[in-house]
């Protein structure tokens, strides 16, 4: 079972996996970097890609998802809930100027911040050896998507919300390979009601499915946006992560096809959207050749294929015969009912039952991902979630 999510882990990591308002931040504050805050003038436009300095502030970026968390009592808080023993080793991804970096490494033996802004390493390495910790912070310059992570206890970081999803799948579906205890993490409020979502609730979504495979979440606390600067449009909210040990014996793949397909209509029943005439054409292409077979004989002779959608249609003609498409239709609803899935909605099912699903379709030679393809599992793990939101 985890003999597969290691080579698939192993590409996760690979390196290759894939305007501005202007704010001035003093060097330093009571509330530490960030804690003053100079709004830009009408007069002093500037465009996305000015990052001038000024002696003794630094101009914050919109652009990367540069908002600071500056409430102290906030950062207490977060390092707290994260448990953090003396000799952990602590990943952080987008540290900025290190309000909680300093506070994370007045818990833990070692903290490694990824940071790809050179303005922000800078002062990281200065507000570091300020307090004595430049021995114990390990700062990598560079995209934390692209970057190799070394081996690290526990994740603890205020992720820009830009590259939430991709990274959260970097990280959980990587876990064998970097295993860690927890992550918490400060996310955008609705992307964290989302990944929290349960089966029934109306948010629920591929997001919680897909996360929900591979590790369990936890809402930990909300975040006022009044406590970064510079202020975002939306709050946030705290959750915490803990990667499954073992993870179902399911080909992610092919996992992420069916829930894409699932989930691209939540609502509608499953009988209604696998019976559809496109969708049908489409798994017969990835479907072996055992899923054309009939084996029951219930004289229907493949003619229920006039329930199928007929404005979904398609020029080849090999797949589209009464018989071909009638005979495979009528294999899918039998399939449904067997397990008492036909009249039931995406929505509204635990990954159990869609584990059990996806189970009695490939069974039954049917598949939602074309298994000869080699496609790379980085590019399918950010497919995956680029269309969760």
């Amino acid at each position: 079972m985890l003999s597969r999510r290691k080579s698939l882990s192993d590409r996760l990591l690979n390196p290759s996996f894939g305007g501005l308002f202007r704010r001035c931040l003093r060097t330093k504050s009571s509330r530490g970097y960030g804690g003053d805050v100079c709004r830009k003038s009408k007069a002093g436009k500037h465009g996305e890609h000015d990052e001038e300095e000024e002696e003794g502030r630094v101009r914050l970026l919109k652009s990367r998802g540069q908002h600071l968390l500056t409430n102290p009592r906030v950062l207490d808080s977060i390092v707290r809930t994260s448990d953090i023993k003396p000799d952990d080793t602590v990943l952080e991804i987008g540290p900025g100027t290190g309000n909680l970096t300093l506070k994370l490494l007045e818990a833990a033996r070692r903290v490694v911040a990824v940071e790809i802004d050179n303005r922000m390493v800078e002062i990281l390495h200065k507000r570091a050896a300020e307090r004595g910790f430049q021995d114990r912070l390990n700062i990598l310059s560079g995209d934390a998507l692209k970057t190799k992570f070394p081996e690290f206890n526990l994740v603890v970081a205020n992720i820009p919300y830009g590259i939430s999803s991709p990274l959260l799948a970097k990280l959980v579906y990587g876990a064998n390979v970097n295993p860690f205890r927890s992550a918490t993490l400060l996310l955008q409020k609705e992307f964290a009601r989302r990944l929290l979502a349960k089966p029934g609730d109306s948010e629920f979504n591929r997001l919680a499915v897909n996360m929900k495979l591979v590790a369990e979440v936890e809402f930990v606390m909300d975040v006022s946006k009044r406590d970064f600067v510079p202020c975002p449009k939306v709050d946030s909210s705290v959750v915490k992560i803990y990667p499954k040990s073992e993870i179902p014996d399911v080909d992610l793949e092919e996992w992420w096809a069916f829930t894409r397909t699932c989930f691209s209509k939540k609502n509608k029943t499953l009988g209604a959207t696998l019976k559809q005439k496109r969708k049908l054409m489409e798994l017969m292409k990835l479907s072996k050749a055992d899923a054309f077979s009939d084996n029951h004989d219930d004289g229907s002779n493949g003619e229920g294929d006039e329930e199928c959608d007929s404005d979904e249609g398609s020029s080849d003609s090999s797949l589209s015969s009464g018989t071909g498409i009638g005979f495979f239709r009528t294999k899918i609803v039998r399939i449904l009912e067997s397990g008492g899935f036909l009249e039931k909605r995406p929505s509204k099912l635990s990954n159990d039952e869609l584990l059990q699903l996806l189970s009695l379709l490939n069974g039954a030679g049917i598949y939602f991902h074309d298994g000869t393809k080699m496609k790379d599992t980085c590019e399918a793990a950010f497919a995956a979630c680029d269309d969760l939101l």
